[in-house]
């Protein structure tokens, strides 16, 4: 049987601030740059999952894109959307919300979830030019 990968994606908005605070304020600054701003700052995210198998025989599919798109605002996008990523988001409390960390965040919550296909790929697009793919460990 062939083996085909099926990606989902869907967008939402999200504040936050990298600031290690094991560090001084003047090593922040230097590192994060207006990244590091208190009063946080926001992006468009773009994620997709991209998830493997083999297409069922009886439906076609790896994995319902509806179960998909379900598993997705369960379990990340409702939790994220519209929320400060450092104070509101209980996955990430004591992480570093950079895009790796995030993109990494996200995989832990989605993995264990996925029927009838295997997590292969998660993508966080941060802004238009920026973005981060972690593909598992």
């Amino acid at each position: 049987m062939p083996t085909v990968q099926v990606t989902r994606r869907e967008s939402f908005n999200a504040a936050h601030r990298l600031h290690n605070p094991k560090k001084s304020d003047e090593w922040n600054r230097a590192t994060f740059g207006k990244c590091n701003s208190p009063n946080y700052h926001g992006h468009n995210y773009v994620l997709e999952v991209t998830v493997e198998g083999t297409p069922d025989p009886d439906t076609g599919y790896v994995i319902d894109l509806a179960y998909l798109k379900q598993l997705m605002h369960e379990h990340v996008i409702d939790r994220v959307d519209h929320r400060n990523l450092n104070t509101d988001v209980t996955f990430l409390q004591g992480i570093l919300p950079s895009t790796e960390n995030f993109a990494v965040a996200i995989w832990q919550e989605l993995a264990p979830r996925i029927e009838g296909g295997r997590l292969v790929k998660v993508r966080l697009q941060e802004t238009e030019k920026n973005s981060v793919e972690y593909y598992g460990a």
